[in-house]
């Protein structure tokens, strides 16, 4: 797939600006997992992300840096797009579930990107 079609990517709420708030090193492995996805892969590093809504397509990128934990989730449930929905910094150092209000997050933010994909 060229560079041409390649699926764009959107970025819901303040998805973009809490990666770009992560460190370096983060921001290049999330930039290179969701050009794989643009061009219709999946990433290795990607899994899909249980509870959120049955069959949606949203798959979570797991970072770790410096003994830190920061999650991306994103949706690959269009056909034309790439919808990032969340990015945070995981702070519970108790088990890996995610936390409900991020949980919560997403949902909404899902449901933004169909309203979005909709009108396009």
């Amino acid at each position: 797939m060229s560079a041409e079609s390649a699926k764009p990517v959107f970025w819901v709420g303040s998805a973009l600006s809490d990666v770009r708030a992560f460190p370096e090193e983060v921001r290049t492995d999330v930039g290179y997992a969701l050009w794989v996805a643009q061009r219709g892969s999946r990433p290795t590093r990607a899994k899909p992300l249980k509870g959120i809504v049955s069959g949606a397509g949203v798959l979570e990128l797991v970072e770790r840096h410096d003994g830190d934990t920061y999650r991306v989730v994103y949706t690959v449930r269009f056909k034309e797009a790439v919808y990032v929905l969340h990015a945070f910094q995981k702070k519970s150092k108790r088990g890996i579930a995610t936390p409900k209000h991020e949980v919560d997050v997403i949902r909404e933010r899902l449901k933004a990107a169909e309203k979005h994909y909709g009108r396009r």
